[in-house]
């Protein structure tokens, strides 16, 4: 009898707060659909094509409205205009980044992609600046492009013209370009390291993109009360994350201030400069949390584009037939194609830019969050409500 007094209040209490939530952000943030208690509008919200749910609501509601992913406002921006008047003439106000109680289980408020403040802003700054300066130095990053490129077609070579399912080497191939600009490092694609390492990252990528992981980002306490998934995440990242680990100690023993071979080598001079600075943004977990994102985030949207591409170019025959007539006129059969060429490939271009636009990879952004309470096209957006833009 005492367990269903408890429970009743408990759910009392988060319905109380739930509408208390609601209401109290009424004439303040932009309308939007009517939330239900604790639940919000997930329920009129399919997870798994949810720019399509934004666009249909946006229809209804204009492209500045407010959904409720459980208990939390988040303001959704939906089409160009809008986007590009929050996020560039309001860059600053709009550039927070959004809540993941997974992603702050892992990276404790580090790394570039889920970071904020002035670890973002130095990590984001330091970053391009170095690999901008790698893709200039003694071994650009287009010749390790070319190199991996060759390696990736003798490997389909093996396949002899017999059907196969690419989709393994389509990720090896441009996570072993990342690694050897982060690692100074490529890996035979039957490495069994780099099998585990690379099969740790695919598996994270398809279980955050799942159901269960979306609800323990609105409902944090799931991780902490349930078992399920999430638990298989943080031991993939844990093994991720000590393998990179390994990887900058032997980067410690053989650094040569003068002479930086790669991102892990720059960061560590960064990191030595930087030591005395109080503000430390520059620190061994912050290099890992780092390397992590840039190796994630480079092989999983260029793998994934890879693919695409080639299903598109197989269904549309006429398309490849004169992909490869360019090609054959341009770039002919004794070199590989470099950045110069593209200028000369007009046709080539376009289809790349025609595949990226229709896959459409990232329909929604990266979920920000407001850094101050900001007026916003008559609407009051107070400090931190989560902004969601998709076009």
């Amino acid at each position: 009898m005492g367990l269903v007094v408890v429970l009743v209040l408990g759910l009392s209490c988060l319905l109380l707060l739930s509408l208390w939530k609601q209401s109290s952000g009424k004439g303040k943030l932009p309308p939007g659909p009517t939330p239900l208690p604790i639940l919000g509008n997930i329920l009129q919200l399919d997870i798994k094509d949810i720019s399509k749910s934004l666009s249909n609501l946006s229809k209804v509601y204009g492209p500045v409205y407010t959904v409720y992913l459980g208990l939390e406002p988040a303001v959704v921006l939906h089409g160009y205009e809008v986007m590009k008047e929050a996020l560039i003439a309001a860059g600053e106000e709009f550039s927070g980044r959004g809540n993941f109680p997974m992603a702050e289980r892992v990276n404790k408020g580090h790394g570039i992609v889920f970071s904020n403040g002035k670890i973002w802003k130095e990590t984001r700054r330091f970053s391009l600046m170095t690999l901008r300066n790698l893709g200039m130095g003694k071994r650009s990053i287009e010749e390790h492009i070319q190199e991996e490129a060759r390696c990736l077609v003798e490997e389909l070579r093996k396949t002899n013209a017999s059907p196969c399912d690419p989709t393994f080497l389509l990720s090896c191939a441009p996570c072993n370009v990342i690694c050897s600009i982060i690692l100074h490092n490529r890996f035979d694609y039957t490495d069994p390291n780099f099998l585990t390492f690379l099969g740790k990252l695919n598996e994270n990528f398809r279980i955050l993109n799942s159901l269960w992981i979306q609800a323990c980002n609105i409902f944090p306490a799931l991780i902490d009360y349930l078992p399920g998934s999430h638990n298989k995440v943080f031991k993939n990242f844990a093994y991720v994350k000590s393998y990179i680990l390994e990887k900058v100690k032997e980067h410690q023993a053989s650094l040569d201030v003068n002479d930086p071979r790669d991102f892990i080598d720059c960061f560590l001079i960064k990191m030595e400069q930087e030591k005395h600075n109080h503000q430390m943004v520059f620190t061994l977990e912050n290099l890992i949390a780092t390397a992590v994102d840039l190796i994630r985030a480079g092989t999983e949207t260029t793998s994934i584009t890879l693919r695409y591409g080639l299903l598109l170019l197989l269904k549309h025959p006429d398309v490849t037939a004169k992909v490869q007539k360019e090609i054959d006129s341009v770039i002919e059969r004794h070199r590989s194609p470099c950045m110069q060429d593209r200028i000369h490939m007009p046709y080539t271009d376009a289809v790349v830019h025609e595949i990226q636009r229709y896959i459409d990879l990232v329909p929604i952004s990266v979920p920000h969050t407001v850094t101050r309470d900001i007026k916003f096209r008559n609407y009051l957006i107070p400090k931190p409500t989560t902004q969601l833009t998709a076009m």
